[in-house]
């Protein structure tokens, strides 16, 4: 109890970032079935978050150890709600792979300042406490998020809108805490390689893995969708 409490804004701002990065991929992938865009095209977007993604990977350390975690949080959260705010004002395929890019970018972004922040903080003794409360906030938000879906209506503005107005309330807890940022750390440099020398059939299992969970949703979502049209 004691862990939650003296992380509770870092764990709301999870909470709220989730459920508005977790909803954008199904949504998109709902929205563009009804758009009529291709399955190629519908798959695009879906690369295109983790082509964003590994751009927050490696910007976020350089950019956190610049302006310090509650700006850097700031400026990719804010990526992310232009991101979704633009959905319905261009409705192209491949201006919404750009728009995913930037909601890949705020989520590894986000992420990023998150754990280093919680990984400053604690110590060893707390350590794995905090990391599975962290965990389990995180989690839940992923399994709200979908629940959300269900109650959006796809190709709207109102639903991008409103996962929009989630990100960006991610900011308040964080921005707003009283609790004493972590000193800004020193930009460390990207090195993925290192993980294949360190553990090569680790780096392959994660690797594998990577390939096909984002198929596997974006194929049940489909299969999903075209079962109630057929209805």
């Amino acid at each position: 109890m004691r862990t939650l409490m003296t992380f509770a804004p870092l764990f709301l701002s999870v909470i709220l970032l989730q459920l508005s990065s977790g909803g954008v991929g199904p949504l998109d992938a709902l929205s563009g079935i009804q758009l009529s865009f291709t399955t190629g095209q519908i798959g695009m977007l879906g690369s295109a978050h983790f082509f964003g993604f590994f751009i927050g990977c490696w910007w976020a350390p350089r950019l956190m150890g610049s302006i310090g975690h509650s700006r850097a949080f700031a400026a990719f959260t804010a990526t992310g709600a232009i991101g979704l705010i633009a959905h319905m004002m261009l409705v192209d395929p491949y201006a919404w792979a750009l728009m995913r890019i930037a909601s890949g970018l705020c989520v590894a972004g986000c992420y990023t300042v998150v754990e280093a922040w919680l990984q400053a903080m604690v110590t060893n003794e707390t350590r794995g406490r905090t990391m599975g409360v962290y965990r389990i906030v995180d989690m839940t938000g992923s399994l709200a998020a979908q629940l959300v879906i269900g109650v959006l209506a796809p190709a709207s503005y109102i639903s991008y809108n409103f996962l929009a107005i989630l990100c960006c309330a991610a900011l308040l807890p964080l921005t707003l805490t009283q609790n004493q940022q972590p000193e800004t750390p020193d930009a460390p440099r990207l090195r993925p390689m290192l993980a294949v020398h360190r553990s090569p059939l680790a780096a392959a299992a994660i690797a594998g893995f990577a390939a096909s969970a984002g198929s596997f949703a974006a194929i049940a979502l489909a299969v999903s969708r075209a079962k109630m049209a057929w209805k």
